[in-house]
């Protein structure tokens, strides 16, 4: 059994940085995911897509800031629980939860911060007779590691951003890039509209509008892909790698059976400390909901900053909690300066 003061359901940044701003409270975190390494989305569907709204950061990749937040919380020593997701709850004491996750694991903690962004995602499969046969043997619905489509035939399929974007990012990696997409038109950023049209004007990528792939095939592997033109004509496409990017729908899970209240698919929180309205459970990131909600990483820094400044004082009612900046206490020194953010 693990046993921890908060126990973080989500390892995206919300749920990372959260660790940190406990740490500085000298509360214990252990973080639950269901994805097999911390990061959430931002490891998962684009480590390589760059952010722009990070305070003090111009531009950061999605990978680099799973990484810099994985070292800021270096000091606090974090427990992980990871590709298992959290399926019951029970409370076992009065102040004292038990979450049991889909592999059986068992922590307990007083305290549960969920963090599980847009919940758990699974991709949305086209309607390709036998795809599921090809998973993991040339067709992937997100792009992980961009180097394993290096000098490859790649085939892409979809209108959204993430298309759009890997197609861009691929055409100097792949040996040769095609993306299909059933419209003439496309949903993503008009930047990398123009960018995509560049590199098929250039002859960089070879793009195919007003059509879908309708056939997968090969021995073991994919090796080709049948593609058909609105027209009614079919075309088959020598490729070796296959990437529908039809987005991930999102999805509550188990957690939507904990008695929480929840408002489309996400919870509802109190602003004030965004508890969840039972005792000890907080909801924080893009899985809350209230009036004036943003899903932004940012927010979620900071709704994270907040409940664990109330998961204190309900862990510690007796406990005096003064707060300081971090200017003050430092964080490598924290260790031998406990009297500096908790008083008796």
């Amino acid at each position: 059994m693990i046993q921890t003061d908060i126990l973080i359901i989500g390892a995206g940044p919300v749920g990372l940085f959260t660790v940190f701003e406990a740490g500085l409270l000298k509360l214990r975190c252990h973080l639950i995911d269901s994805l097999g390494q911390p990061g959430g989305q931002l490891t998962e569907i684009y480590p390589k897509k760059p952010i722009y709204d990070i305070p003090g950061y111009p531009t950061v990749l999605a990978g680099e800031l799973v990484d810099n937040l994985m070292e800021q919380i270096k000091p606090f020593n974090p427990g992980f629980t990871l590709g298992e997701s959290a399926q019951t709850v029970e409370k076992v004491g009065e102040k004292m939860y038990q979450v049991t996750t889909s592999k059986g694991t068992v922590h307990q903690a007083p305290v549960i911060m969920v963090a599980g962004g847009l919940g758990v995602f699974t991709p949305r499969k086209p309607p390709i007779p036998g795809i599921a046969d090809y998973e993991d043997k040339g067709v992937a619905y997100v792009i992980r590691d961009p180097e394993v489509y290096r000098d490859k035939k790649v085939l892409l399929a979809g209108g959204g951003d993430s298309a759009l974007d890997w197609t861009i990012f691929l055409a100097d990696i792949a040996k040769e890039v095609t993306l299909v997409h059933r419209r003439d038109s496309f949903r993503g950023a008009l930047d990398s509209v123009e960018k995509v049209m560049h590199l098929a004007e250039s002859g960089k990528i070879n793009l195919v509008t007003n059509a879908q792939a309708v056939g997968i095939s090969g021995e073991g592997h994919v090796e080709g892909i049948t593609v058909k033109h609105k027209s009614g004509e079919e075309e088959l496409i020598v490729v070796e790698e296959f990437i529908p990017l039809f987005g991930l729908a999102p999805k509550l899970g188990p957690i939507a059976d904990w008695g929480l209240q929840i408002n489309k698919n996400a919870i509802v929180v109190n602003t004030r400390d965004y508890s969840t309205g039972i005792p000890g459970i907080y909801a924080i990131g893009d899985i809350n909901h209230y009036e004036g909600k943003l899903k932004l990483i940012l927010c979620g820094f900071h709704e994270g900053t907040i409940a664990v400044q109330s998961a204190f004082s309900y862990i510690y009612p007796d406990k005096k909690l003064s707060f300081k900046y971090t200017t003050v206490n430092g964080v490598q020194g924290l260790p031998k300066e406990e009297e500096a953010a908790v008083t008796a």
